[in-house]
């Protein structure tokens, strides 16, 4: 499905509406459909159902066979909806699945996009719905994991929904409407008139889930990071409250989610082996390709996440990857990157811009101090017209040497959804909330930790929307450079309410598309998809997005 495709089947020919009815009927099948109970009954079955929430947020497509480009699971929304802010740049529009999202176009109700982004959310919702259903009210002993489980991504999947959906943070406005809610308790004949949730309603969901989740995995002993412990039930408990507004208990949470990790220093977080794609002490919850995952399996790999986000791909041995041989590697913004000192080791993550002055002697040279193969670097920017500079060097494909020899070993990645660094600054920026000075301290210190040489209040332009004042510029700050490219640049734009730049001398960013807004702009508010309306009569839409018309003026810094 081209990602431009109208939009041609009903959720209701899925699943009565919103294809997540989360309850199981308690009637005698007549038809070969098993009961809660029986299904409960059946060995290992209970399990299984636990199994199906964790086994495919990652390596499964939507849709089809793994042969879309966008159609790999969660992460494809890291690089979609992020594309609609600044800090990600698509800088080739060849090949072009995320084209949609950079340039603002065919994102309405009617349009496969909105599809996308109802149907995965839902399925995962209808996944915990079914584990809530059949665990009980009072799971027991056997039970219990699953149900925190369930409960835990169930919250996941609600507070990522009402971040896309919602105009207004929950803080700002707790009436603000986000998506139906579909429970376990919820009934079919109900779903047509079932009216967007407001923040209100959807985050006391999402905290009563939270405070079950956190009950039921008390003591619990997890086998490995692609499974929720209670230390990842306080992590998202601190994105909740810190998006409620309810700073005390986001620093709360926040600072008991962080016992047991670290953050990663600079070895950790520049490695050319294991950048960002093996679990360590720092990540606290994960997800990951498996070799054998559809999405690695079919089209050459080319259906993943490492095929946009791993340059290093050998072109003689593979020729996979839209990043590495394809044309479409991702950059960051040029502004946010000469913002970075040079004393800051994040900044070894993004190919140096002055780079693209050097002639190709030169350039290789600059390039081995961030790979071992420069000329696959150089080859596929210079082949598809790209410039080097900003070129993303973060993500690094797993396996060594075979990894980039082999997409198939390469592209099985492991990606993390929630790292202490995160809880550190959510503690930060709360206790700031209620005590600049003590914020400003807690900033200051993790600040350090990446750029030793870090003086507080020296990222405060007008880039930075200066009237939320310089704590909330620097935290912001901080957060964009550590965890570029992990999902929540977007999300942050919309809960700090901020504007974009993108027109600005020098800039990186495609021609015709340099948007500035000095606002959070609504295209970042996603449509539901129109065959939710249509069936769903209570159920409002925002409007479809819409691009502006031509590059905006240059800003001056």
């Amino acid at each position: 499905m081209n990602m431009k495709n109208i939009v041609k089947f009903s959720l209701v020919a899925i699943c009565s509406l919103v294809l997540a009815a989360g309850c199981i009927k308690e009637t005698f099948p007549q038809s070969g459909t098993a009961t809660a109970s029986q299904v409960a009954a059946a060995p290992g079955a209970f399990d299984g159902f636990v199994d199906a929430i964790t086994s495919r947020l990652a390596g499964y497509p939507t849709y089809g066979g793994g042969t879309d480009a966008n159609d790999f699971g969660i992460t494809r929304f890291f690089i979609a909806w992020d594309s609609m802010g600044q800090d990600i740049v698509q800088p080739a529009l060849t090949n072009g699945w995320f084209n949609s999202w950079y340039c603002i176009d065919h994102l309405g109700p009617t349009w496969a996009n909105s599809q996308y982004a109802w149907t995965l959310y839902y399925k995962h919702i209808k996944s915990c719905n079914d584990v809530i259903s059949l665990a009980g009210e009072e799971p027991g002993s056997d039970k219990i994991v699953g149900a925190g489980i369930a409960r835990f991504y169930r919250a996941y999947w609600y507070l990522d929904l009402a971040q896309m959906f919602a105009t207004k943070p929950c803080y700002l406005d707790p009436s603000a409407e986000t998506v139906p809610l579909v429970l376990e308790t919820s009934v079919v004949d109900s779903l047509a008139n079932n009216p967007r949730a407001t923040n209100e309603k959807i985050y006391a969901q999402i905290i009563s889930d939270l405070d079950k989740a956190e009950t039921y995995l008390a003591g619990y002993t997890r086998a490995d990071k692609y499974l929720p412990d209670v230390s990842c039930v306080y992590g998202l408990k601190a994105r909740a409250y810190l998006l409620m507004g309810d700073w005390q208990k986001a620093r709360d949470y926040a600072k008991k989610a962080q016992a047991g990790y670290s953050i990663m220093n600079e070895d950790q977080y520049t490695s050319w082996e294991t950048g960002f794609n093996t679990p360590n002490a720092s990540w606290m919850l994960a997800l990951n390709f498996k070799a054998d995952d559809p999405c690695i399996q079919n089209n050459d790999a080319d259906s993943s996440w490492a095929s946009w986000m791993c340059m290093e791909i050998n072109p003689n041995t593979s020729g996979c990857g839209y990043a590495a041989n394809y044309g479409r590697p991702i950059h960051i913004d040029r502004h946010l990157y000469e913002t970075v000192p040079a004393t800051d080791f994040r900044k070894k993550c993004f190919v140096d811009f002055a780079i693209d002055d050097m002639d190709e002697e030169a350039a290789l040279e600059a390039l081995s101090a961030y790979t071992n193969h420069p000329d696959w670097i150089y080859s596929t920017n210079v082949n598809n017209n790209n410039p080097q500079g900003g070129t993303n060097m973060k993500f690094r494909p797993a396996g060594g040497e075979a990894g980039r020899d082999n997409q198939y070993i390469g592209f099985a990645v492991s990606i993390p959804m929630m790292r202490v660094e995160e809880m550190v600054l959510i503690e930060a920026e709360a206790a700031g909330r209620m005590n600049e000075a003590e914020g400003i301290a807690l900033l200051t210190n993790f600040a350090k930790s990446r750029d030793a040489s870090y003086e507080y209040g020296t990222h405060t332009d007008a880039y930075y929307n200066t009237s939320s004042g310089t704590f909330i510029n620097e935290v912001w700050w901080q957060r964009r450079i550590e965890f570029w490219g992990e999902g929540l640049a977007t999300k942050d734009i919309k809960r700090l309410q901020k504007g974009i730049i993108r027109s600005y001398p020098g800039t990186n960013h495609v021609e015709t598309y340099r948007y500035n807004v000095d606002h959070t702009p609504d295209w970042m508010n996603l449509c539901i998809v129109q065959t939710e309306t249509n069936y769903n009569f209570s159920c409002t839409n925002n409007p479809e997005p819409v691009a502006p018309s031509a590059d905006s003026p240059e800003y001056t810094w």
